[in-house]
């Protein structure tokens, strides 16, 4: 458990610098709607990164993805909790790096890739409760697409690992194109869909980053508790019982719980 978990803290503070560095780049580019190569570089990042740790931890990188394979029995609540710390320090390590190599204005600019919610700042901004719902909806989508493909056992044997990655990845960078274009906000950096992925930049820059911090937690555990919910309601024989593996715990026999 302890090696898994140590595999989590450094893929969660790996994927934070290289997803950040990506999208600060890309939004600092010539190009003329830079929002449209958010979705694929989200998706590449994701993808390649849970290729690489499905097969060592489970790829979770989230408390998303650890608290919903709590729930569904797949890991235990000691293993989940030790995740779950792993990848807090994780994000505050590769938000460090990020700081350090990153120049002062281009940090004050897109506060570090951290997640905002302005709602009564100079820059017009999304109230806590547009931003809640937004973290609730996108976050449950994702689920109900990727993780119903995942949990269930036939399609998942059938399609493999690469293709249930990618639609893992797929739907993470769709809803967080969909959260940015539609609100039309530019203080608004979009769905977070990783409480540890804002929790680095709030603590490393404070300030407004933790206006509405709180959204970024709630919204998404909320979503994971309808999320299991409902997929308690689907016709039995589609979606895995609890015990089997998932794609977020795909090698759970070899690694135990």
């Amino acid at each position: 458990m302890w090696r898994a978990a140590l595999t989590e803290l450094v893929a969660t503070a790996t994927l934070m610098f290289i997803l950040t560095s990506c999208i600060i780049s890309c939004l600092d580019s010539d190009v003329a709607d830079p929002k449209l190569l958010i979705p694929f570089i989200i998706f590449a990042v994701v993808f390649l990164f849970l290729m690489v740790t499905v097969p060592l931890s489970g790829g979770h990188m989230s408390p998303i993805f650890t608290f919903i394979a709590a729930l569904k029995g797949v890991i235990s609540l000691t293993r989940a909790a030790t995740y779950v710390v792993a990848q807090c320090i994780g994000s505050i390590m590769g938000f460090i790096v990020v700081k350090c190599v990153m120049s002062h204005e281009e940090a004050a600019k897109y506060s570090l890739g951290g997640c905002t919610v302005v709602a009564n700042g100079a820059a017009p901004g999304l109230g806590p409760s547009t931003a809640l719902m937004l973290e609730f909806v996108c976050t449950f989508v994702v689920l109900f697409v990727g993780v119903t493909v995942a949990f269930d056992q036939r399609r998942c044997a059938q399609l493999g690992l690469t293709t249930v990655c990618a639609i893992v990845a797929g739907i993470m960078g769709l809803v967080v194109y969909v959260s940015v274009t539609i609100t039309g906000q530019p203080a608004y950096a979009g769905v977070g869909l990783n409480p540890a992925r804002c929790l680095g930049p709030a603590i490393l820059l404070n300030g407004r980053l933790w206006e509405g911090h709180w959204v970024f937690w709630v919204g998404p555990f909320f979503g994971c508790i309808v999320y299991y919910g409902y997929s308690r309601n689907i016709p039995n024989g589609l979606v895995m019982g609890d015990g089997e593996f998932d794609f977020v715990n795909m090698v759970g026999r070899l690694i135990g719980r």
